[in-house]
Parts: structure tokens; sequence; C-alpha cells
């Protein structure tokens, strides 16, 4: 090619180039900024199964509610970069969500307002001291029984499902009303508790859960209940059920450590006897997460 028709070839080229340099620098200039996504003003309310009780570390900021900072609303928080306000408590019931708890623990609904984004709960068990007295009773029967029998079945009867029904399911919804009264924006999801016992008696597990072997189904079919109540209460005032039935099957307080989520009433690992461990307390935020779309 001769020289001077070379230099004309190369001249276009350079202009051309620059010209598509400019035109992509100005588009860019006067693109629109990227959206970033907005932070989540999340509340976490609820029990000692929100609070994480017994699992380490415990938040030094209210130590007589025993809350854990690896519990499963820190879980939430911390993979979904929320911004978390944590008033859950140990022992707390439906009731604790318009009174005080304790001397300088506010109502848990006071974490609420306008621009709450995300609430969680687990509420419920302590309600008529549901857990507790089932699991005391249940577990004493065991013991004089030798593991023989029914005798809890045998002596409470529908008791503990009669209290469940009569009191604790309108006192959820009454809860759940509350919250959404508090928090008319937000998307509210109720867990559920995941499984104590197994479905059947394990005799192996007598010495860490001393149940006689027809009160192990007893006391599954109570935490059933308990769990529907939570469930129709969830359904009936507009929050989203976290079902765990199915997942914590197989990861029951009779389980070896590393499968249970729930320790044992004996020779557990944990400062709080039949409630989730640090497994626990990860596998039901992962669970949470998943029904509810986060990540």
């Amino acid at each position: 090619m001769p020289k001077p028709v070379l230099r004309r070839v190369m001249t276009a080229t350079v202009a051309a180039v620059g010209t598509l340099a400019l035109g992509l620098t100005d588009a860019t200039a006067h693109a629109a900024p990227a959206q970033a996504t907005p932070t989540l003003d999340y509340v976490a309310l609820g029990d000692s199964y929100s609070a994480g009780s017994g699992v380490l570390p415990v938040d030094p900021a209210n130590l007589l509610c025993l809350r854990s900072t690896a519990n499963y609303p820190h879980v939430i928080a911390d993979t979904t970069g929320a911004r978390l306000t944590d008033v859950t408590c140990g022992a707390a019931q439906t009731a604790d969500f318009t009174r005080a708890q304790y001397p300088g623990v506010a109502p848990q609904l006071d974490a609420l307002g306008t621009g709450t984004d995300l609430v969680t709960l687990t509420i419920g068990g302590n309600d008529n001291s549901t857990f507790i007295n089932a699991i005391t009773a249940c577990g004493t029967a065991g013991v004089l029984s030798g593991g023989k029998g029914s005798p809890c079945k045998d002596r409470h009867g529908t008791s503990f499902d009669d209290e469940i029904e009569a009191n604790t399911y309108p006192a959820l919804k009454e809860a759940l009303l509350g919250v959404r009264a508090r928090a008319p924006h937000a998307r509210v999801a109720a867990l559920g508790y995941p499984w104590i016992t197994p479905a059947t008696a394990d005799p192996s597990c007598f010495l860490k859960l001393p149940l006689a072997a027809g009160d192990v189904p007893y006391l599954r079919a109570i935490q059933a209940h308990l769990n529907d109540a939570v469930r129709r209460a969830a359904e009936e005032t507009g929050a989203t059920y976290v079902d765990f039935s199915g997942v914590s099957d197989g990861h029951d307080a009779c389980e070896a450590p590393g499968t249970r989520w729930i320790e044992p009433l004996l020779f557990g690992h944990s400062l709080v006897p039949v409630h989730p461990n640090a497994l626990g307390e990860r596998r039901m935020a992962e669970h949470t997460m998943d029904v509810l779309g986060l990540d």
C-alpha cells in the first residue's frame, strides 16, 4: 500500500477509536448509579429458643435474658447484613410482649416501629409453663417407673393439650396481632419449635432423657399441638409460619453431639438443657432464611 494511503487509513482509524472512547466515557458519566439493596431493619422477639439461652457467648448487654450472640437472629443478621435489634429473652411468654419481663427489660413490642422490615419470633412454649411442666412431670414419672409404660400420659391425659388450646393459642394470636399493629409494614415469621423427642422411645436415650417408653410419643404429640397452634395463629394474622417438623426430624435430644439440635435433659453440653445448641440455632436460622427467601 502506498505510504500516503496508509497514512490516511491510520489517521481515520485513530479518529474512529478516539470517537468511540469519548462516546463510552460520556455514556458512563451519564449512566444511572447502581442501586444498593436496602438494609433490612430486623427485630428479633421471643423466648429462650430465640435467645439461644445456653449457647455461648452470652450477650453481656442483659444477663437476665441469657441471650446468646450466636442465636438464630444473629446468624440471620450476619448472613443478610440486616440491622438487628435483638430483644429475645429466656423464659419469655407471650405476655412479655406487652409487659416488662424483668426490671429494666422493656416489653418486647417496644422494639418495633413503622420502619421495621422483618420480625422473627419463637414464643408460646412458656405460656402455662407447657414445656417445663411437661418435661418435669414426664421425666419424674419416667424415673419412678424405670422407663416402663406411660405414667405421665396416664396421670395428665389431655391437660397439657387443653391448656394449649384454651390459653396458648388465643394468646399467640393476640401477640401476633400486636406485632402487626406496631410494625404494619414488616414481614413477620413465627417459628415452630424443633423436635425435642424422637417419634418413638430409644432405650439408649433413657439416661439423657428419662422418659417412659409410652410417654415419648405423648410428649412429642404435645409439642406437635403447640407447633400447630403457632401455625394457625400465624396464618390467621398474616405471618409466615416456619415449620421445623420435617427438617429437625432426626436431630432431637436423643441424637449424638454434632447431629442433635436440642440438648438432652441430662449429660448434655449446654448450660440450659432441653434447648437448642449452637448447631440448632444455626440450622434454625438457615431454614428460616430458606422459607423467607433471604440470602
